[in-house]
């Protein structure tokens, strides 16, 4: 297959107007060919102040604009974005370097989150104001309210998608939002604000609602600390959000939603259906070249079946063709974002195989047509997981093979469990918690787990990795706030806010008060 992504002349939006930013401070390289530069410029910090600005200047008109007025901005864009999907599939493609067949499906859920968002029956019910009778002649209400300047700190897995999916709710509450993409993909970031600001300007929305500001790190620190915002909505790495939980302590009225990594285990148990069970492991831990952050990390197999599942797994890993993203047939898996990410899948494998780990299936590099950073499935064997850090234990014969450690690429590790107990032990034992499955036939067993393990998505008989937008989609410990996204997206968006309305003259005194004069 072969295509050309769209030119992106590099800027930043701020109220209205597109501002460029030419220069080559930031680089971001085309994975499956590191020669290739899809966007660069020179990120300006001076731009977060004038963006957010922009943002708060916009907020009056937005916040008081009605649900229709708001919502036909929002179907606009859906209309251009559908108009665009191979312009913003090839654009995925260039800057992660994932199978195009990966980048056309992500393309496509930009549309579609408008739908799914809008939908009087699903997430918008729950931020619908409602009035309730208290007495004969007093009324309760409730209605709902923006927080006002978003900021949007997106990532570079899901670099449409998943901002995409924080700033559709957003704007849909009446909120104005300045989004800062991932340094690894800012030229999806820009496309997808150059659609959004299209559609604003068809449907004659205030300027400002969207922003857009490119950057690094200290781009992300000065947005999240900014005095001017009055919410962050952050998809990323555990250590990132941690620091914007550190910088915010002082700030309590200020909604942050974290959506972060994920340790995620299956548990493949005596009787299930081991085609099942291998296909969805095998899936779901190197789908994306293992970059998405419900990705299996962790199997947990019992022992009765694990010598045959172990050899299936094996089997099907070791013939997933990996190649370039636009590969005529597909391959499965494009190459992983950077060589840094690559070398830190090599590293892990080897402490863990100096460890005493068992290497199953060597993670390795591959050549690509164009250079870039290929790389093979990893399966490592070891004795049992645990929710110790691990990188406190060196990387000797005493590291912890089984150790609490989210490495971001195709390398999955497995465990042999004698029991179920056993095994929701092992699932659960770690600091993270956003996906977990188990494959089984037993109904008690299912219902079991569906209880005790500890994540935000629980599945059953199909894997960890693949969510529907229909659905929350989040997780506690360190995977998120107790704030998931996907269909549960608009309650971060807005606050309640409780009237009581009286309509009669019959005030009762209460004890102690005497009638006023009048």
């Amino acid at each position: 297959m072969t295509g050309v992504s769209p030119a992106i002349e590099p800027a930043d939006l701020i109220g209205g107007s597109w501002v460029p930013v030419p220069g080559s401070g930031l680089i971001s390289i085309n994975p499956a060919n590191p020669d290739h530069a899809v966007w660069q410029g020179d990120p300006n910090i001076d731009h977060v102040d004038l963006a957010i600005a922009a943002a708060q200047k916009a907020l009056p008109a937005w916040a008081k604009a009605s649900p229709a007025e708001r919502f036909a901005v929002l179907h606009r864009f859906a209309e251009i974005a559908k108009q665009r999907v191979d312009d913003i599939a090839h654009l995925i493609c260039d800057e992660t370097g994932k199978a195009f067949w990966d980048c056309k499906a992500e393309a496509g859920l930009v549309a579609a989150k408008v739908d799914i968002t809008l939908d009087p029956a699903g997430g918008m019910s729950r931020v619908t104001g409602f009035d309730v009778p208290l007495n004969e002649t007093r009324s309760g209400r409730c209605w709902f309210r923006s927080h006002g300047v978003m900021a949007v700190i997106g990532p570079f897995n899901f670099p449409a998608h998943l901002p995409n999916g924080h700033i559709i709710p957003a704007l849909a509450m009446g909120n104005t939002v300045v989004f800062k993409p991932s340094d690894k993909t800012p030229a999806v970031g820009q496309l997808l604000v150059e659609l959004l600001d299209q559609a604003c300007r068809d449907e004659g929305a205030p300027t400002g609602i969207i922003n857009l500001v490119q950057g690094r790190a200290e781009i992300a620190s000065r947005i999240v600390q900014h005095a001017g915002i009055d919410g962050i909505l952050f998809t990323g790495s555990w250590p990132v959000g941690k620091r914007i939980l550190e910088a915010n302590l002082d700030r309590p009225s200020r909604i942050i939603a974290l959506e972060m990594g994920g340790n995620n285990a299956a548990i493949v148990m005596d009787d299930a259906d081991l085609r099942q069970a291998v296909i969805e492991c095998a899936r779901c831990a190197f789908i994306s070249t293992g970059q998405r952050c419900t990705c299996t990390r962790r199997i947990i197999v019992h022992q009765s079946i694990a010598d045959q599942f172990i050899t299936a797994l094996k089997e099907v890993a070791s013939q997933m063709t990996v190649g370039d993203p636009r590969a005529n047939p597909p391959v499965f898996m494009g190459p992983i974002i950077n060589d840094q990410s690559r070398s830190a899948v090599f590293s892990f494998e080897r402490m863990l195989t100096a460890g005493g780990a068992e290497s199953i299936l060597e993670a390795a590099p591959v050549e690509l047509p164009r250079g870039g950073y290929g790389i093979s499935p990893g399966i490592v064997k070891v004795n049992k997981f645990t929710d110790s850090p691990g990188e406190e234990l060196g990387d000797g014969m005493d590291f912890d093979t089984g150790c609490d450690i989210e490495i971001f690429g195709p390398l999955v590790r497995l465990s042999v469990t004698d029991s179920l107990d056993d095994a929701i032990t092992q699932a659960n034992a770690t600091r993270f918690g956003l996906a977990s499955s188990i494959f089984t036939r037993s109904d008690s067993a299912i219902e079991r787990f569906r209880y005790e393990a500890r994540a935000g998505c629980i599945n059953t008989n199909c894997g960890t990795a693949g969510a529907s937008s229909k659905l929350p989609f989040g997780g506690l410990g360190l995977s998120g706030n107790h704030r998931p996204a996907g269909s549960f997206s608009l309650d971060y968006c807005a606050f309640p806010v409780a009237g009581m309305i009286e309509t009669g003259n019959a005030a009762t005194l209460a004890p102690g008060m005497v009638e006023p004069s009048l």
